[in-house]
């Protein structure tokens, strides 16, 4: 959490510097009626936002008018939690899938790229390298994959498993999963789909190429029955915490999600994550950070406090005990006092890291398991005026601690309109955030489309042009 009404940057005056080559960049999570638990029971907040693509469209519209980069659609394929108490006091189990709600997006927005998680755990490379190229074409260049290998072992059941794929395995598999992907978006060359009406030729037979892919884990012959999408490759978005996760990040992705916490952690993890791809054959400049934020704007810091202590009311006791039995660990909390002594957690086979992080807090800080429950919900949250979040935003951005922010919303639409209205205004005022969409989100995030493999042309039929 961040207090921007006692953290700011040298109390009311703005960081003064020359403007940046960059403008912040900014994806906006669009789950349902807000990230918050209990955000679906804020007036103003519609219960049945979750199903209605009018809401949808209007949050989409209203984004990309503010210039904002992409909006996200996160997802889990199960329902997140067992006890059907807890579940039905929140909207988690209610949500579209993220493909189908960004491909009815797509044909109502012009440049605001489209970006969904897909699970490497319990899916085909071959269905989602086809899913992902077809959005890309569908939307002109604006798609892009958020690599997950899934957190919630409850997905499992859904898909013919008695258990949850163990952590080590997960990233072995998603490796060779990315690499089948990436190489079926390269099934085409650019210009093989010529379309020579006269001649009668479709396509270059020497530009289509065979993956003929035997791995560990797949076999996958290909090519796709789908042409080369507008940017090659769909961007790859990925939130890897743990060692092994960010590993993964920097040899892949090129939007990275973090959650570091402080402006220290920030810094030093954005440095960590361009030292690793560089490790890994690439560019530091190929990655572009992105940090969770959660921005509560008010009309003082205290009036946005006081904004969020009335969401964590409208939470029940039995949806704050799941709320960390679902987020720490393969457990029972089930008669646990909320408010006596933190339990004893086995090791579990979810993320390790976030398992580890909510340990580490809880035992410094002696938290309580309602204590704790507030803490997660307060991870990312800034609260203050809006003044005060755009000095928290450009100190992050000057200080080199983040290329943009992924933000979520507590509740929706009101907490998105706050910030399009009063916070992007002042970052514009200031030099630090402006338009800057491409004809490809590619172009948007500034960077490099994927060429396509080096191959010998061959003799087109007699009568075909190129």
């Amino acid at each position: 959490m961040t207090d921007a009404s006692t953290t700011p940057l040298d109390g009311t005056t703005p960081p003064t510097s020359t403007t940046p080559p960059r403008s912040i960049e900014f994806g906006v999570l669009l789950h349902g009626s807000g990230g918050h638990l209990s955000g679906w029971r804020v007036p103003g907040s519609p219960s049945d936002g979750q199903l209605d693509i009018d809401f949808h469209v209007r949050l989409a519209r209203t984004l990309e008018a503010a210039g904002v980069d992409a909006v996200f659609i996160a997802d889990v394929v199960a329902i997140w939690g067992k006890d059907l108490d807890s579940l039905s006091r929140t909207a988690r189990a209610d949500f579209f899938e993220p493909l189908t709600l960004l491909s009815a997006l797509s044909t109502v927005t012009e440049r605001i790229g489209l970006v969904a998680t897909a699970t490497t755990s319990y899916n085909e490379p071959y269905s989602i390298a086809r899913k992902f190229a077809s959005l890309d074409h569908l939307s002109a260049g604006r798609a892009g994959w958020n690599v997950v290998t899934s957190v919630v072992p409850l997905e499992a059941a859904n898909f013919g498993r008695d258990e949850h794929y163990d952590h080590a395995d997960r990233y072995r598999h998603a490796e060779e999963f990315v690499d089948v992907v990436t190489g079926l978006w390269d099934g085409y060359d650019d210009d093989a789909v010529i379309r020579d009406q006269d001649a009668g030729v479709y396509y270059r037979e020497d530009g289509q190429h065979e993956l003929d892919h035997h791995g560990e884990f797949f076999d996958v012959r290909g090519p796709l029955n789908i042409s080369r999408s507008p940017q090659g490759h769909p961007v790859l978005f990925q939130a890897g915490a743990s060692e092994t996760g960010q590993r993964f990040a920097a040899a892949h992705g090129e939007v990275i999600f973090t959650a570091p916490g402080d402006l220290d952690r920030a810094v030093e993890l954005r440095s960590t994550l361009r030292r690793l791809a560089e490790e890994a054959g690439r560019r530091a400049d190929d990655l572009r950070v992105w940090a969770v934020l959660t921005p509560l704007v008010g009309e003082s810091g205290q009036d946005a406090r006081d904004k969020f202590d009335a969401l964590q009311a409208l939470i029940s006791d039995d949806t704050i005990r799941r709320s960390i039995q679902d987020n720490i660990g393969d457990l029972d909390l089930t008669g646990v006092d909320l408010d006596g002594p933190f339990p004893d957690i086995p090791d579990s086979n979810r993320s390790k890291s976030r398992q580890q992080g909510m340990l580490d807090v809880a035992r410094a800080e002696n938290l309580t398991i309602r204590g704790l429950a507030s803490r997660l919900a307060e991870r990312g949250t800034t609260f203050g005026t809006a003044v005060q979040i755009a000095d928290h935003i450009e100190q992050w951005f000057r200080a080199g601690a983040v290329d943009g922010f992924n933000i979520s919303f507590p509740y929706l639409p009101q907490t998105l309109d706050d910030f399009v209205d009063r916070v992007l205004p002042i970052l514009r005022e200031r030099g630090v955030f402006w338009e800057h969409y491409g004809d490809t989100l590619r172009d948007t995030l500034g960077l490099a489309r994927p060429g396509t493999p080096v191959h010998t042309p061959a003799a087109l039929p007699e009568g075909a042009s190129r």
